[in-house]
């Protein structure tokens, strides 16, 4: 089913909770893996996807359509992932190298990587990038999102999500070929 045809769908009555399912169903994986690529840990990619569409539930509504809604749902996943990175830093009073220090413990523990040396030393030299660049990185390498898009979705000029993905392949391959 279209967005369009789910959005009309969602503002009647009788039909909401169907529609809302369909978009769940839609789009729920790839929330999910793009969250999991910025916060590792399963269970917290589950508990922020569930937060993700609580909250498109309740603003559906308002969603003008002035984007494309897959492009709103990856904003608000997007900003819940900074959040949750930004409140567990401040919870535990960590350092940003406590926190990837602890990110690098579970893509070691990552029984999806187990084996795979090249994709191991992939994640770690991600999980090094500053959480910004690591969102433009992945958005754009595993996603493989155009820069427009991701410029709406971070309120970024393109000029400048260019200039960070080079500089986050750059450290990248420093860190590959460093390790």
């Amino acid at each position: 089913m279209e967005d369009k045809e789910l959005l009309e769908k969602f503002a009647q009555p009788e039909s909401r909770n169907m529609a809302f399912n369909q978009l769940v169903r839609k789009y729920q994986e790839k929330i999910y893996w793009h969250i999991r690529k910025m916060v590792i840990d399963h269970d917290d990619a589950d508990d922020l996807t569930q937060d993700v569409f609580l909250k498109v539930w309740k603003n559906l509504d308002n969603f003008r359509q002035d984007a494309q809604l897959y492009t709103w749902i990856y904003r608000i996943a997007t900003n819940e992932c900074l959040s949750f990175l930004s409140s567990k830093k401040r919870k535990f009073f960590l350092p940003l190298n406590d926190v990837t220090a602890e990110l690098m413990e579970k893509v070691e523990a990552s029984p999806e990587l187990a084996g795979d040396e090249v994709q191991m030393k992939l994640q770690k030299a991600i999980l090094r990038l500053p959480e910004k660049q690591r969102l433009v990185f992945n958005m754009k390498y595993f996603d493989e999102m155009k820069y427009e898009e991701m410029s709406e979705i971070l309120g970024t000029s393109v000029g400048a999500l260019k200039a960070s993905y080079h500089i986050a392949v750059k450290k990248i391959e420093e860190f590959i070929k460093r390790d």
